[in-house]
């Protein structure tokens, strides 16, 4: 871990933060020059994000920590670290940052300054959280998200945007209090927030208190994923929240469920998780058959995208249940490759919704003629969610079902082909909705989505879109890209768990790298995998 005096991590996490206080210092007649400042701000940092952390990765880390204060007798520690588990996802957060905002440009017309200074609020709360490596720290940054996200839903959404708002915010917060509690209890045993302390301290108590702790943060954790049956509250914030809200709301937030599994439920619960495994593999598939059902159904393109995150995000659970290397290494993949495909999909139909001013797909029809760029775009997003060969969403569904089918749990090889269902099923529904959107019959209704079409993508809306279908084939050609670093401690943390089937994954070449820096050799039991289990490259 390369500790650094220059504070990196300090100035990713809070210079959004600082930049938002001083855009909302701005009159709002000087809207279009705040939201210029946020753009170019939120641009700088992804530049400097990868200068920094690209630079340093390869060292072991990034980490800044130094006592904080005390809470109750309690030592809080400031501590944040960028390492394998959240590179990649930090840099996500902040390349979404700028994309978004300048894809949705002319979405708003009102208060645009103020829309921009809460979306970088919005971005500190979830840097902090990727980053933060002491549980109280951490939650604090957890709860500092609700807020701008509340605001942009309730501010900014939809007709029902206050009732939307409303329930993401109490469903966020009843999961967060009842962790709250747990995270207390655990630290005081503890005597501290460092989730190492905490896993020690986990470990002596009794197994069924262990598990009543699980399950407070798999609870918190499950809701922002969101788990089947917490999910209710997604598609009411997606539909109802601007395009921005449900770029970010999609590409990041739904993702810190999965990341507080990795990072922090795990690792200090690791019996009581392999205990509750099958219970999250089999609410994982659930939640893959059931939202992709429910997508088919839709008749407004938001909400059917929206389902659609159900359903995707329940394989990247799954794949954290299976509790493999690869199946791991699925999930924290296809957290990223969520990110990237449903993000691009909102931010496309947002572009839509801009021109027609519907999204319902019966409005449609033929859209294929008036806006043939657009079409090529949507066509290569859709391919990637539904998991076509050589776009990211294949790789990390392929590498879920195979660690799933391998875990060695009874149940592995039958969830694994259940939920192999939601992949013919996602086929279903986005290439059904894509046909009576584009390929279908002109709809010639003066009132019509289509009749209101008149110009393609501009060359703002192409810039947004052109890195997107990069990364897409990027990921599907060659994912080690974004899997090697976090290899070393998914195996380390899968050890920890003493799963059934510890496989160490395929990619040998950074094995052999962490272990030359670490001057160990693997054992022949570590090193030897069978051919068939083997991706080759």
């Amino acid at each position: 871990m390369t500790w650094l005096n220059s504070h990196p991590l300090t100035f990713l996490v809070f210079a959004p933060a600082i930049l938002g206080a001083l855009i909302l210092a701005l009159p709002h007649a000087l809207g279009r020059l705040s939201r210029m400042l946020g753009f170019m701000g939120a641009l700088a940092i992804f530049a400097l994000s990868l200068a920094w952390l690209l630079g340093h990765h390869g060292g072991g880390g990034v980490a800044e920590r130094t006592p904080w204060f005390t809470l109750v007798g309690l030592p809080v520690d400031y501590a944040l670290t960028v390492d394998g588990l959240n590179l990649w996802l930090v840099l996500l957060t902040t390349f979404l940052v700028p994309l978004t905002m300048l894809g949705t440009w002319n979405s708003l017309k009102d208060r645009i300054g103020t829309f921009a200074a809460m979306f970088l609020l919005l971005e500190t709360g979830m840097l902090g959280a990727l980053m933060a490596q002491d549980l109280f720290f951490f939650y604090l940054f957890w709860e500092a998200m609700l807020i701008p996200m509340y605001f942009m839903i309730g501010i900014w959404g939809g007709d029902e945007r206050r009732y939307a708002a409303t329930k993401f915010f109490l469903f966020t917060l009843s999961g967060s209090l009842l962790w709250l509690v747990a995270l207390l209890y655990l630290a005081n045993k503890a005597g501290g927030f460092n989730p190492l302390l905490m896993g020690q301290a986990a470990a002596l108590l009794p197994l069924g208190a262990q598990h009543w702790l699980f399950i407070a943060f798999a609870v918190a954790f499950a809701i922002k994923v969101p788990l089947f049956p917490l999910h209710t509250w997604l598609p009411d914030a997606h539909t109802q929240a601007p395009t921005a809200g449900s770029v970010i709301l999609a590409g990041v937030l739904l993702k810190l469920g999965g990341y507080g599994f990795i990072r922090f439920a795990i690792p200090i619960f690791p019996e009581a998780a392999m205990h509750y495994a099958k219970v999250i593999a089999l609410l994982s598939v659930i939640a893959i058959v059931y939202g992709a059902l429910v997508a088919m159904v839709q008749r407004d393109i938001k909400k059917l995208v929206a389902y659609s995150s159900v359903s995707h995000m329940g394989f990247v659970m799954l794949g954290l249940a299976s509790f493999t290397v690869i199946g791991t290494q699925g999930a924290m993949l296809q957290m990223l490759n969520h990110g990237i495909s449903t993000g691009a999909l909102f931010l496309l139909v947002g572009m839509l919704y801009d021109r027609a001013h519907t999204r319902m797909i019966a409005d449609f029809g033929g859209v294929a003629v008036k806006m043939p760029v657009f079409t090529a775009f949507f066509f290569i997003v859709t391919l990637s969610s539904i998991g076509l060969p050589l776009t990211n969403g294949f790789v990390g569904e392929f590498w879920i079902l195979n660690g799933t089918f391998l875990s060695g749990f009874g149940w592995g090889r039958l969830y694994a082909c259940l939920a192999t269902s939601g992949v013919l099923l996602g086929a279903v529904y986005m290439l059904w909705m894509f046909k009576r959107v584009f390929w279908g019959p002109e709809n010639k209704d003066e009132d019509s989505g289509t009749h209101h079409l008149h110009a393609d993508l501009n060359a703002r809306e192409i810039a947004v879109l052109l890195p997107i279908v990069v990364l897409i084939f990027w990921m599907g050609v060659h994912p080690r890209t974004f899997v090697a670093v976090s290899e070393a401690p998914v195996v380390a943390l899968l050890q920890d768990a003493k799963a059934p089937a510890i496989r160490p994954f395929v990619l040998k070449p950074a094995v052999h790298e962490a272990e030359a820096a670490e001057g160990t050799h693997a054992t022949p039991e570590a090193s030897a995998e069978p051919a068939a289990q083997e991706v080759h490259r």
